[in-house]
């Protein structure tokens, strides 16, 4: 059974929706799924006064921990065409794991949101694809021929 993290940041909880929806999905095609998130950078002060969803249940993930998983699927949400800069964060600190090669072989995936409708999805998703390759990871995704 393969082993599957659905690692993200969510602000305001839509991205937090998106990555359980994903873990459900995952675990309809049998694998072991856990859902994680990264630590937040903001500060509390600041994160309450903005509205952000501060009560998620997910635990927070270590980047030591992401060799024991078969899969990554990093969600985050949209900022100026890009990854949150809280992912970005948490993925920069994983150049130990880039130098081991631990991730080498594993699949990768990149799902986001934003709150308009060319809010820079497509970049941000794309953007993300050098990192997941730097990373020595196996890029997968949806094709365009997906109906569902």
């Amino acid at each position: 059974m393969a082993r599957v993290l659905v690692l993200y940041y969510s602000s305001y909880g839509h991205i937090e929706t998106m990555a359980h929806a994903v873990a459900e999905g995952a675990r309809a095609a049998d694998a072991e799924v856990d859902v994680k998130r990264v630590p937040e950078l903001v500060p509390e002060q600041v994160a309450r006064a903005s509205g952000y969803k501060l009560d998620q249940a997910a635990p927070i993930a270590t980047v030591d921990e992401l060799p024991g998983y078969d899969a990554i699927i990093f969600g985050s949400g949209t900022r100026f065409g890009s990854v949150t800069s809280q992912l970005r964060n948490f993925i920069d600190q994983a150049g130990g794991l880039w130098a081991r090669g631990a991730l080498n072989g594993k699949v990768g995936a990149v799902f986001t949101s934003s709150a308009t409708q060319h809010g820079g999805q497509e970049s941000t998703i794309l953007g993300y694809l050098p990192t997941l390759m730097h990373l020595g990871m196996i890029a997968v995704g949806l094709p365009y021929a997906f109906q569902g």
